[in-house]
């Protein structure tokens, strides 16, 4: 069994507040979740307003087929993130 983990680091221009910053943060855990049946979490920036760093995790039992979900989920996120993807990083377990 493999375990993918995607970590983003993402930067919210528009953000005027914690409160924009959740509409914007909730979004797309429910796209991510609807679309392609993986966990979300914000990981750290929780008191930065127009700061976040998001955690995915998905998995499978072919490490070819997670990176698929992975980087499909990565080109999703940054097509429809109202900001910036800083940082994006992949891990395998």
């Amino acid at each position: 069994m493999v375990i993918g983990f995607l970590a983003m680091e993402i930067f919210l221009p528009y953000s005027q507040s914690l409160k924009d910053k959740r509409r914007v943060l909730n979004t797309l855990r429910d796209r991510v979740r609807g679309r392609f049946n993986a966990a979300f979490a914000e990981l750290d920036f929780q008191d930065k307003w127009q700061r976040s760093r998001i955690g995915i995790v998905t998995l499978n039992s072919q490490k070819g087929l997670v990176d698929e979900v992975l980087q499909k989920i990565c080109r999703d996120v940054e097509e429809n993130l109202e900001g910036e993807i800083i940082l994006s990083e992949f891990h395998y377990f």
